[in-house]
């Protein structure tokens, strides 16, 4: 009976053809130089015989080189995540390397954890999606272990390879859009920023045009929503709305998540979109107009941010480039669809 695909050994592939296993291993490496053909054939025979393929442990451990890239997600059920995997994924195939992902839920403990685990597993490098709150332990892993890139969400101080988006200027941009219409009345509905450089780049693009082009306090305009409370936004809605109930007002959102919550809450309260709120925010997902066939969305292109993040991290792992983290930032593109 023959054994299964992969479970052969290199010594019973080097038994079988009658050979040695420095000639198995000669072969596989293409090293074919003082080898007969009958004896190319012969160990040929063999392989197709019986499935046999290279261990990639094996293959790992005498040349340190895995072909691995792990790439670490904070929240795989965000629609962004799988269009940043995509890109990810088709650098990574392309230059012959394999994609382990670990989705950590947004848990730093998880985000260290699952990062030792990638490093067991011989990875070559690490792209990550971070919690935000592991800023050491990645700045000692980059430094110590393997080359690390950030994507998407970055640290305050660049100490580490970064790609991301100009998150502040383009919600500055946006804000001065919605005043330039004639709304004064801009509130920010936002998820828990916590430690999140994107989210707190936003809002403070908001604080910034709010108070510079206007003059206004945000305090009560800033509404902190979690997206599985059914009516915690249609509540905000609500309070937002008697705050200027006779004006004209806009809401502007930190994200798909969010502007989804709020289109699902003005319906709640029976509102109307553009009459009582006008909508815009991140992200385009193709879904938004469907609601409004005018309002104004925030594209980002998070497919081109995986891309640049493989690019990155393929060249620290070659040793290409300075020493000195890099750090590229993509530009954002308010869409404004008229009729």
């Amino acid at each position: 009976m023959k054994k299964e695909k992969n479970l052969i050994t290199i010594s019973e592939v080097a038994k079988s053809a009658g050979v040695s296993k420095t000639t198995i291993s000669r072969y596989l490496n293409g090293k074919f130089e003082y080898m007969s053909g009958d004896t190319r054939k012969r160990i040929q025979g063999v392989i197709e015989e019986y499935h046999y393929r290279p261990s990639n442990v094996a293959k790992t451990l005498k040349s340190n080189k895995s072909g691995l890239v792990g790439v670490i997600v904070a929240d795989i059920a965000s629609q962004a995540s799988s269009i940043l995997l995509k890109g990810i994924g088709d650098v990574c195939t392309s230059h012959g390397y394999q994609v382990l992902i670990s989705n950590v839920d947004n848990d730093p403990a998880k985000e260290r954890e699952y990062i030792q685990s990638l490093m067991d597993n011989r990875v070559e490098g690490i792209i990550v999606n971070t919690t935000g709150y592991n800023e050491d332990f990645l700045v000692n892993i980059n430094d110590t272990r393997v080359p690390i890139v950030l994507a998407d969400r970055t640290m305050d101080e660049l100490k580490i390879d970064s790609v991301t988006t100009n998150n502040h200027k383009m919600t500055f941009d946006t804000i001065k859009f919605l005043v330039d219409k004639g709304y004064k009345n801009i509130a920010f509905f936002t998820e828990n920023p916590t430690n999140n450089s994107v989210r707190l780049n936003r809002r403070q693009g908001y604080i910034d045009a709010m108070k510079e082009l206007l003059n206004v306090d945000t305090e009560k305009l800033i509404y902190t929503i979690k997206p599985a409370d059914k009516n915690g936004c249609a509540k905000a809605i609500g309070n937002f709305n008697s705050l200027y109930k006779n004006d004209k007002k806009a809401i502007f959102t930190v994200n798909g998540v969010i502007l989804l919550s709020v289109l699902k809450g003005i319906q709640q309260c029976n509102y109307k979109i553009p009459e009582d709120f006008y909508v815009c925010g991140y992200e385009d997902w193709g879904w938004a107009t469907l609601v409004y066939s005018e309002m104004p969305v925030i594209s980002q292109d998070t497919y081109k941010i995986g891309v640049e993040s493989a690019k990155m991290l393929i060249k620290r792992i070659n040793g290409k480039g300075d020493l000195k983290p890099r750090y590229k930032e993509l530009e954002d593109v308010l869409i404004i669809k008229s009729r």
